[in-house]
């Protein structure tokens, strides 16, 4: 009997084309196309100062004041100068990445733009979906912790804020957090030169009280502070059980080492945080001059600014006073006042609180322009990719935004939430490094001003630095991470893969 030739199953076909469908990608050049729409362009003002400071601007925070404590005393000692060190090499490589995208690809949006081009619609979504998130919350929790600094300031001058406008942790309304958000809405809306003028007043401020914070402490050094420079390993105490654990201990039982070479980089882990912010300045690109040759400088610039003053402050902090007694929660403060210098406890908190703004407007910006792609791209309702026609500015994303962001700074304690910005940011990393790999293999015609060196090793070491940190984050983190990608794919499959315009065109 002759045999039959097997058909392919209908169902195969299905899945195949399913598979096609969620991983179509937007050109370069449709990107680039849709930017010169009238109704969906953002007008171009910023050079690379302006960038470089919005990523100072951004990078500088509480970070810088708070965790060079926290890290020296529990895991590095002196050598938590290394720790930041190790931590800008691992931001210096996505930076790399990011540079080479936001040059090639000049289109607001970061990563979800870049995943787009490279990778396809479904990663892209997901990827926009998590940068959304990160940047309400982070944007929430800094203006929170700037309304905690300007209350304590208001109170040292003896005017009190009343208990029901101190926040939800006094079982009341933030108020100054609410005002600070809405305020900042107001200035993105009015313009992206508004914006980075008054950024550049702001990170001017901040950065002078760091570097006098520097130049002061410099007077107070003593070398014994610094013996031992590397503590002698042992085994982390304060290790967190079940869910609180970090994921690798919840895996494989490895527990993080206090102290020692592998205690730096368990601190890496934890200065990692201070330096989010500066793939913030990528979702800038479309509104850069040149951003051929000003994404880059903006990038890496900040990057560089920013970790030098990092390692100089913690080498002062370690230095004025033993690793052992520093505070955790204001180890600069807490030095000063050790060494008999009260008065320049009142100028860190005031450096506290100014630098805090610009890094509330700085993630509300961020966040506005990648929900402003993703509408433009029909993902979320076009109505919200409109741009005003006397700012240039995407006006009617921003003010839902900031109202949203500002409810949830008013009235809600999400601290606890705040880790979800890093884990988003990580795997906005890994997603980035990846892009650049395989955009280099899809399109290797297009033309690329600034170039990641040593393509695939940097990227893949890239993904391997930004995977080992997500994986020292709680589990618990991750748990609540995937939960709020579960309702990304959600809207994902009822509203956006329907709309899509690049799947209309298809």
């Amino acid at each position: 009997m002759p045999t039959e030739t097997p058909q392919p199953a209908e169902g195969n076909h299905e899945r195949s084309a399913r598979l096609r469908t969620l991983l179509r990608t937007k050109s370069v050049e449709q990107s680039i196309t849709d930017t010169e729409e009238p109704a969906h362009a953002l007008r171009k003002s910023l050079s690379a100062l302006d960038l470089t400071v919005f990523g100072v601007g951004v990078i500088i925070g509480t970070g810088i004041f708070v965790l060079t404590g926290q890290v020296a005393r529990n895991y590095a000692g002196p050598a938590t100068a290394l720790a930041f060190v190790a931590a800008g090499v691992a931001c210096a490589l996505a930076a790399l990445c990011y540079a080479e995208f936001a040059s090639t690809l000049p289109v607001a949006g970061s990563a979800y733009t870049f995943s787009y081009a490279s990778i396809g619609e479904l990663p892209a979504w997901i990827i926009g979906w998590d940068l959304v998130l990160e940047f309400a919350l982070g944007c929430a929790v800094v203006a929170v912790g700037w309304s905690g600094y300007i209350r304590s300031l208001l109170g040292t001058a003896g005017y009190p804020m009343p208990r029901a406008l101190s926040g939800s942790e006094s079982g009341g309304f933030d108020l100054l957090a609410f005002a600070l958000v809405l305020v900042i809405t107001g200035v993105l809306v009015a313009g992206m030169k508004l914006s980075a003028r008054v950024t550049s007043v702001i990170v001017a401020i901040k950065v002078t009280v760091v570097l006098l914070v520097i130049i002061a402490g410099a007077f107070y050094l003593s070398g014994a502070n610094y013996r031992p420079f590397l503590p002698p390993a042992r085994p982390s105490t304060g290790a967190r059980a079940g869910l609180g654990a970090p994921l690798v201990q919840v895996i494989s039982g490895y527990k993080p080492t206090m102290f020692g070479v592998m205690g730096i980089f368990t601190a890496a882990a934890v200065v990692f945080f201070a330096f989010i912010g500066f793939d913030i300045v990528a979702t800038a690109a479309e509104e850069t001059n040149n951003p051929q040759r000003d994404m880059p400088r903006g990038i890496l610039g900040s990057l560089a600014i920013c970790t030098t003053l990092y390692v100089a402050v913690s080498v002062i902090v370690t230095g004025m006073q033993k690793y052992t007694a520093l505070s955790v929660d204001a180890p600069l403060a807490g030095a000063f006042k050790a060494v008999g210098a009260p008065v320049w406890a009142g100028v860190i908190s005031f450096g506290a609180a100014v630098g805090l703004t610009s890094v509330c407007m700085i993630l509300l910006l961020g966040q506005s322009r990648v929900f402003f792609a993703m509408s433009r791209d029909g993902l979320l309702p076009r109505f919200f990719s409109q741009v005003h026609p006397r700012f240039g500015t995407p006006y009617r994303s921003t003010v839902l935004l900031g109202v949203v962001v500002a409810v949830v700074a008013g009235f809600t304690s999400i601290a606890e939430l705040s880790e979800l910005v890093n884990i988003g940011t990580l795997f906005a990393f890994v997603v980035v490094a990846l892009g650049v790999i395989v955009l280099r293999r899809t399109r290797p015609d297009l033309p690329r001003t600034f170039r990641t060196p040593l393509v695939p090793l940097i990227p893949v070491l890239s993904v391997l630095a930004s995977l080992w940190l997500m994986v020292n984050l709680p589990a618990e983190t991750w748990v609540r991470f995937v939960i709020w990608m579960a309702l990304g794919f959600v809207v994902y499959f009822l509203y956006g893969q329907r709309h899509s315009r690049v799947g209309a065109s298809a």
